[in-house]
């Protein structure tokens, strides 16, 4: 038992400073996106760091793999650098053992992972999907700041707001302007308010005792015309882009479902637990290569292992989805592929050594 806790400090201890580098990278590039979108209007402020937080959590599903392997990896060359896997090895802990130790330690944090891929992820991501319906019954309203200009639609419209209410539903001295088949049309009101059309899900800006003009500047063919309500579409069809991801999906409903996509999502959750396993063991095996000595070497293949296993999952999952690929086979074949692999990285060690000793007695017996 003093070996075993030996190692699983010292993956341990590794796992939590990759983990918190990668998190902080992670979060860092994603908190400056967000504050890109309430900049822009997309999400409100108080919206990023709640977005930030969920994001964090349900890319766990990714990261805690890549972290444990990355970890494992290390830990070994580690071990290998200051050659004590030979004093274990002359001790009688050989790679077998060495295999199990890992195996034990991957199936413990398992148990983490698959809590994650099953439960949290995805509650996480239905979460952010209701934040972003949210954000999108409000995207107009929350990009508006009194007193200045404000682009809409693509460039195809700009709204000043002399006053905004607390609850930013209510604006007072509006001035819009927009362009549609080259003309423009100006509204001027003392008040407006924003609002969405249930049936359709269509964004409407209404002004209330206002004056709209439309025609060409330098033009005198201008139509004026006074109004009680004036309502102008914003955005079309909200109802059409209503955030539902099959992330967010309950695993069980997944699981029991026959649709292709719903089963590509239940692979790639269940995933998370085969890549933990048999990346944990393939960094054990690769440290009995000299380049396990070079943490360098050793770090820049390991991302390029996870790199190719993960993108093969990723097209398998996306060939389900568009049915170009049986569920049956599914992502089934990428984990038996690197079984295989592993396998042969197993055994080469024997095999190079029985070749060498095989071609070594019939030069000593011609």
């Amino acid at each position: 038992m003093i070996i075993e806790r030996y190692i699983f400090w010292e993956i341990t201890q590794r796992l939590f400073w990759i983990a918190a580098i990668l998190i902080l990278v992670f979060s860092t590039e994603k908190f400056v996106d967000y504050l890109a979108d309430a900049a822009a209007g997309k999400i409100p402020v108080e919206f990023v760091m709640k977005m930030l937080s969920l994001k964090l959590v349900s890319m766990q599903t990714e990261m805690l793999p890549a972290v444990m392997f990355l970890a494992i990896l290390l830990a070994f060359s580690r071990l290998n650098q200051d050659n004590e896997l030979v004093i274990m090895s002359a001790a009688g802990i050989g790679k077998k053992r060495l295999l199990v130790i890992t195996s034990i330690y991957s199936l413990l944090f398992c148990i983490l992972v698959s809590a994650v891929a099953f439960f949290v992820a995805p509650w996480a991501k239905h979460r952010i999907d209701e934040l972003k319906n949210e954000a999108w019954n409000t995207a107009n309203i929350t990009g508006i700041i009194s007193g200045k200009f404000k682009e809409l639609d693509k460039g195809n419209g700009v709204v000043y707001v002399e006053k905004l209410s607390d609850d930013k539903q209510a604006m007072e001295n509006v001035f819009l302007q927009l362009r549609y088949n080259n003309r423009n049309s100006v509204l001027r009101s003392n008040s407006a308010r924003f609002q969405i059309d249930p049936k359709h899900g269509g964004r409407y800006i209404v002004f209330d005792n206002g004056t709209r003009y439309v025609g060409e500047p330098g033009s005198l063919e201008f139509q004026i015309t006074d109004y009680e309500k004036y309502g102008v579409l914003i955005q079309e069809g909200a109802q059409d882009i209503i955030f539902r991801s099959i992330e967010a999906m309950p695993t069980a409903t997944l699981m029991l479902s026959p649709l292709p996509r719903h089963q590509a999502e239940f692979q790639w959750r269940l995933s998370a637990l085969f890549i933990c396993i048999l990346l944990g063991l393939l960094a054990v095996l690769l440290n009995q290569y000299p380049f396990g000595q070079k943490k360098f070497t050793l770090v820049i293949l390991a991302i390029l292992i996870y790199f190719l296993y993960n993108n093969l999952l990723g097209i398998s999952k996306s060939l389900v989805e568009r049915e170009h690929l049986t569920p049956w086979i599914g992502l089934w074949w990428v984990h038996a592929l690197l079984i295989i692999i592993l396998l042969l990285i197993y055994h080469y060690p024997r095999v190079m050594k029985f070749k060498q000793g095989l071609f070594g007695s019939r030069t000593m017996n011609p």
